[in-house]
């Protein structure tokens, strides 16, 4: 096979992979309007969360990994009227800022960030750590939060994703 086809065949995929993408309201929920979409309505353009958690004053807030191997969570919040009042990508600074170490809770990183896409207990150090893979433009990166037993967080790092490097498997 011709080494220029090998060359450009996987660069034009991974282009028409991401123009379906950015044309898709499933992937990100952009078709959803904040006041006016209803939760069936988050449903039939999102399918079903991967998780749920409830809110303290109504409502609750819908949890959507996307990507091949997890590179953005989008969240629906829904008010108690099951209307929804926001869509936002929590795999982001903005939300990995909010983590503080020594006062952030296991529950708060889960409801900010969502389910995390892996999560690796370390007995002797007794720590669970929850990572978040992401991506910053285009480049992958690796967030990960440590708890100690007592479910606070110990430490964050947030670090170049080198496990994929040379040709891109994962677009988005």
């Amino acid at each position: 096979m011709n080494s220029r086809i090998l060359f450009v065949l996987p660069r034009a995929m991974a282009l028409a992979g991401a123009v379906l993408l950015a044309g898709c309201a499933s992937y990100s929920g952009s078709g959803l309007k904040p006041g006016l979409s209803t939760a069936s309505d988050v449903e039939a353009a999102m399918g079903r969360p991967a998780e749920t958690i409830a809110l303290s004053g109504g409502g609750s807030v819908w949890y959507y990994p996307r990507g091949p191997i997890g590179r953005h969570t989008f969240t629906v919040t829904l008010g108690a009227d099951d209307v929804v009042r926001g869509v936002d990508q929590r795999l982001d600074q903005e939300y990995f800022k909010q983590i503080v170490p020594g006062t952030t809770t296991m529950k708060q990183v889960r409801e900010l960030l969502g389910p995390p896409h892996e999560t690796t207990r370390y007995d002797r150090q007794k720590r669970t750590v929850w990572e978040y893979r992401t991506l910053r433009v285009a480049e992958r990166r690796l967030f990960f939060v440590d708890f100690s037993d007592d479910g606070i967080v110990r430490e964050v790092l947030d670090k170049h994703d080198d496990r994929l490097d040379g040709p891109s498997r994962d677009m988005f």
